[in-house]
Formats: structure tokens, C-alpha cells, sequence
């Protein structure tokens, strides 16, 4: 039995009970983001508390998950000293850790993977909500969500330690280990800079960009990052895990890295 609804202008249209049309599969990608995310953070979970098989001290190679490095533990990795106490339950690099989870948690791709693939909020387009309600992002906790920009510039900072570790790493020679240090850092960068608040900064309050050549040839290039921001979340997720199982695996002696030069 069919039944009406009326809308604006007294038109009649079918009161439709199903949840959806779709007949396609819409719930693979927010499936495979689910699984995706759930393994990463598992994984980088494990690691930052594993504490060992972090550094290698012949190559001076510093895993990303640990640096800087800021306790006892860290032993030669500890360039910037060492004011965090010895505690299991505090990372190596717990004065960094949590701004780049805020850093990625606040960021508007991740925003969008995580609300579908773990809120259902929704899980995908013409798909409803699976709550009841919805308030956006006004409220405790998602409220914090505005504070993106401030992590850039936190991320942005960890950035230049991260590839300072490339270029300590970098004294020693030349192996495979610095190159995989290199592409995660390029990559590192390249994720950042394409943030859409990097690119508000760069031009976004600039009424002519005549009058600012060089932030508008700045505000160019990372308009076009801009275009592969959620390519680039998912290489840097990437990245950083691959790097870190690098530098763990020689560390802890179960292969050597290849050297080129030195």
C-alpha cells in the first residue's frame, strides 16, 4: 500500500519507509576506512609504548613515533634533553604525540572518515544519520574541532624536527634507512602544507593578490596540494608506519639496513 506525504506547494510525493535507495554497496568505503584506521592506531598505539627498538645508533635513525625523545630510555636519540619522567605510561615523545593526534583528529578529511566510517554520522551520501539527533560540531567535545589551525602550527614545528632527524640521520652516510626517513618527511610536509589552514593563512584574507605576489605563488602551490589532502593522509599514515617498522626491524637486529654510501 502506497502512502502520500505532502510538501511545500501542496504537491503530493510516496512517504518511502526504506532507510535508503541505494542498491549499490555504499558501505565498503566507510568499511575499509573503519578497518584502515582501527589497524593504524592500533599499530602506533603498540609502538609508542613498546619503548625499545626505536633508535639505531650507528645511523642515528630516530623512528618519528619517538621523537624528539624526552626520557631516560632514549639514551643518544635524546638531543633535546631529557625532562619526562620514566613511566611506562608516558611515551618518549609525549610532549609532541598529542598535538599531532590533534592535529589529525581536527583535520577536515579525518573528520569526514571518521564520523562516517565510526559515528555513522552518516555513513554516506543519501545514506540517513544513525543517530537521532545532531548538533554538529557546536557542542563538548567537537566543539575543540576549531582549534585546527592552532595544531597546524604545532604540527608545522614537528615537521622541522622530523627532518632535522633526516639530516642528523643523513652525517652517518647514506642507506636505505635515510631514504625511507627522506619519504616520509617529504611526504610529512607535503600532507601539512596541503592543509586547508595553511591555506586560509597563506591567502585566504588577502583581498588582492596583486598586491602579495609571493603568498599568492605560495597560496598557488598549496591550493594544489590542497586537491590531494585525503590521498596524502592516508600516504603519511603510510609512510610514518612503514618508517617505523624500519627502524625497529634493524634496531632490534632482524635484517641490516642497506648501505649505498658509508
Amino acid at each position: 500500500m502506497t502512502t502520500t506525504a505532502t510538501r511545500p506547494g501542496g504537491r503530493a510525493r510516496a512517504a518511502i519507509s526504506a532507510r535508503t535507495l541505494r542498491t549499490d554497496r555504499w558501505w565498503l568505503a566507510p568499511l575499509i576506512t573503519f578497518l584502515g584506521l582501527s589497524a593504524w592506531v592500533t599499530y602506533a598505539t603498540v609502538r609508542v609504548f613498546l619503548h625499545k627498538w626505536f633508535y639505531v645508533d650507528e645511523y642515528h635513525y630516530l623512528t618519528p613515533f619517538y621523537s624528539p625523545c624526552l626520557t631516560d630510555r632514549c639514551g643518544d636519540a635524546a638531543e633535546f634533553g631529557t625532562p619526562l619522567p620514566n613511566f611506562w605510561l608516558i611515551p618518549e615523545a609525549a610532549l609532541t604525540l598529542p598535538f599531532l593526534l590533534l592535529f589529525r583528529l581536527t583535520c577536515y578529511y579525518y573528520r569526514k572518515a571518521y564520523y562516517r566510517a565510526f559515528w555513522l554520522s552518516p555513513p554516506a551520501c543519501a545514506v540517513p544519520d544513525g543517530h537521532r539527533t545532531y548538533s554538529g560540531e557546536t557542542r563538548f567535545p567537537l566543539v575543540f574541532q576549531n582549534a585546527h589551525r592552532y595544531a597546524f602550527y604545532a604540527a608545522f614545528l614537528i615537521s622541522i624536527i622530523n627532518t632535522w632527524d633526516a639530516v642528523r640521520a643523513q652525517t652517518t652516510g647514506l642507506g636505505l634507512g635515510n631514504v625511507v626517513l627522506w619519504v616520509n618527511v617529504i611526504m610529512l610536509w607535503a600532507y601539512t602544507l596541503s592543509c586547508h589552514s595553511c591555506r586560509h593563512i597563506a591567502g585566504g584574507r588577502l583581498k588582492h593578490f596583486s598586491k602579495h605576489p609571493v603568498r599568492y605563488r605560495f597560496w598557488t602551490f598549496v591550493s594544489k596540494l590542497n586537491t590531494r589532502h585525503m590521498q596524502l593522509a592516508w600516504i603519511t599514515l603510510g609512510t610514518l608506519a612503514l618508517t617505523d617498522f624500519y627502524i625497529m626491524a634493524v634496531s632490534a637486529g632482524w635484517f641490516s639496513d642497506l648501505r649505498i654510501i658509508g
